[in-house]
């Protein structure tokens, strides 16, 4: 009987390894429970009107008080430290003039004063907007108009001061706002105050939808919308460790960034470490020569990354000393397909956590990989979760020249994808409060939903992004709404273009767009490529084709290659297609160092060629047609 009995047990226990294995019950289970503690610790948090994030922060700061709480080059700060600094610039903001709930400008680059200027406004009810301080002219004073701040901080590093005078004149003038100069002056008077903490009196506005800052979306679709990133939304990853459960860190843990602070991923990542009591090591900017020095120095074993930060990585030249880091983990987001394994096996990380979000945040995926199953998923759902979201996060197809969602003509109804196919997703809400909105901007808010979707009077939430889930529950992203384009009758994916062609020899990067052609339908693919210096003289083009037509149908072959010497990504080191997009084929308007190639004989040739001035006047005169 005894034998009988444990051959059971362990046949249970087998059975339920496999189903585990199967349907990720354990992971999904994990989840569920963390989610209802924090439920429950935010639910006391509202209950003792104690929903402001700097309450977690004077927790940590007494749990962690001489623990090491922010490293730079700049200086190194314990949690008590910077526990003073914090309330010293909240005195001082009282003493400008500063109240609860108002909104103030940080035109500032990554400093630890970065840090200390923001968690002082949660000290007083307050918040930031962080404005991408590459910005001048007409879109510095866009950003600056949309939150009206009666204080604007900018560091006092002769470029931003230069930018700023720039539009002096109009912010003093007809926007009333004061300027204040972070220099060494400044902040000697800002540490002459005292140390002393603000009493609750001060945040006993903050309720959970007020911001913790305004965050802006990147302004390459329009100009930049501002949207409140608010208490509530950051409390989960604020109170992950005091939530307890399985965790991704420990207090021993020390965490790099040196994305921009006043981006989401950048900054919003560096204050949840702070929150959790990790140690902060904060890098000025992003430099391929410096960051791995720095990420030496500061003794990091994770940090943070932004759309092609990998990439960029990657391309420098490999050292002896590549693997002699610290670095355990790496998360962000917008991490490529085709670098992942060369990276991770290049400079020896172990655990890449990927996340797919948006500034706006109602449709959030995470990944945590620590193997080969999970690579290159932007997220990943057990049994569990895909049953629970079967009708809420869901793929619609898109008419891609309009980017509205398609629409059965009988129905009149939205037409639903399969997961394994993929769309744009959309997610099922009760009402528009689930989105904190376009801050004082209402009429881009409502674009942002539509009704009647799949029966009459439901409400979903437009995503603008195209993602595909695999059976067992994998999320792969496709391409951002306007990214895909139309050719030859077929959606071009350029998510997909510049994954294949990143995969082959020499090709450092692919920056994937349409370009218009004169006299024809659709656009045409051409990718803007950087081709590694030390085979560039004599770079295989005819291989780089044949491997397209081997790894990808016809239709999206691209027609145009705009080799150029270096890329040009935004300032969070995501791709920027839009220029190349406007400048399209044209010789007039293709930067003279750029070389633009074409597929000879109209698609049916061997090899890219030089695309000449008398090939666009064919085109132009219609004489010639692809």
């Amino acid at each position: 009987m005894a034998l009988v009995a444990a051959t059971a047990v362990a046949g249970a226990a087998a059975t339920s390894m496999y189903l585990d294995a199967k349907y990720s019950l354990r992971k999904d289970l994990q989840e569920i429970v963390r989610d209802r503690r924090i439920a429950k610790l935010y639910a006391e948090a509202v209950k003792k009107n104690r929903e402001s994030l700097y309450y977690l922060f004077e927790e940590v700061v007494a749990r962690r008080a001489n623990a090491e709480a922010i490293w730079s080059r700049d200086g190194c700060y314990s949690f008590n430290q910077t526990y003073d600094r914090v309330n010293q610039y909240a005195q001082w903001y009282l003493s400008r003039g500063v109240k609860p709930r108002d909104i103030i400008a940080f035109y500032l680059h990554n400093s630890p004063d970065f840090m200390f200027a923001w968690l002082g406004l949660f000290a007083i009810g307050a918040a930031p907007a962080m404005i991408n301080c590459n910005l001048g002219g007409q879109p510095l004073l866009h950003c600056l108009k949309v939150p009206a701040p009666k204080l604007l901080l900018v560091d006092d590093d002769p470029e931003f001061l230069s930018r700023i005078d720039g539009v002096r004149e109009t912010l003093e003038g007809e926007y009333g706002m004061e300027i204040v100069v972070m220099d060494p002056s400044t902040k000697a008077e800002i540490r002459s105050q005292k140390a002393e903490k603000i009493d609750d009196e001060y945040r006993k506005e903050v309720k959970g939808d007020w911001p913790m800052c305004l965050l802006y979306t990147s302004g390459t679709t329009g100009k930049p919308k501002a949207c409140a990133f608010q208490h509530k939304r950051a409390f989960p990853k604020s109170a992950a460790r005091k939530a307890g459960g399985q965790q991704l860190t420990t207090d021993d843990d020390r965490w790099y960034n040196c994305m921009p602070l006043y981006h989401g991923t950048g900054g919003t990542v560096s204050l949840f470490q702070i929150m959790n009591g990790l140690t902060l090591c904060i890098g000025k900017k992003f430099s391929t020569s410096r960051f791995w020095d720095e990420a030496r120095d500061s003794r990091a074993t994770w940090f943070t990354y932004v759309g092609e930060t990998a990439r960029y990585l990657l391309a420098a030249p490999p050292t002896p000393r590549d693997k002699d880091n610290c670095i355990r983990g790496m998360f962000g987001n917008g991490m490529r397909p085709d670098v992942w394994f060369k990276f991770c096996e290049r400079f020896g990380v172990s655990e890449v956590v990927e996340f797919f979000n948006s500034t706006e945040g109602v449709f959030t995926l995470e990944n945590w990989s620590k193997s080969d199953y999970l690579a290159t998923a932007v997220g990943h759902h057990g049994a569990i979760q895909r049953y629970k979201n079967r009708n809420v996060m869901v793929p619609v197809l898109v008419e891609p020249a309009s980017g509205a969602i398609a629409r059965d003509q009988k129905t009149g109804f939205a037409i639903r994808q399969p997961y394994e196919i993929g769309g744009e997703m959309i997610v099922q809400v009760a009402n528009i409060n689930v989105f904190a909105g376009y801050y004082n901007n209402e009429e881009q808010t409502m674009k942002k939903f539509e009704r009647d979707v799949f029966k009459k009077g439901d409400l979903w939430y437009r995503t603008g992004d195209a993602l595909r889930r695999t059976p067992d529950g994998r999320w792969f992203f496709l391409d951002r709404l306007g990214d895909t384009f139309r050719w030859k009758g077929e959606n071009v994916s350029t998510a997909e273009v510049s994954e294949v062609l990143g995969n082959f020899p020499g090709v450092v990067e692919a920056n994937v767009y349409g370009v218009e052609l004169p006299h024809h339908d659709g656009r045409a693919g051409c990718a803007a490529v950087a081709i590694d210096p030390q085979v560039k003289s004599n770079f295989d083009y005819a291989g780089l084709l044949e491997h397209a037509r081997t790894h990808l149908p016809k239709y999206a072959i691209p027609v145009f290659l705009r080799v150029v010497k270096n890329m040009s990504p935004i300032h969070n080191n995501k791709q920027n297609k839009v220029p190349l997009r406007e400048e399209g084929v044209d010789p007039d308007k293709v930067h003279p160092e750029d070389k633009m190639l074409w597929i000879d004989e109209f698609g049916k040739g061997r090899a890219y060629v030089e695309f000449q001035r008398f090939d666009w006047e064919g085109l132009t005169s219609g004489k010639s047609r692809l």
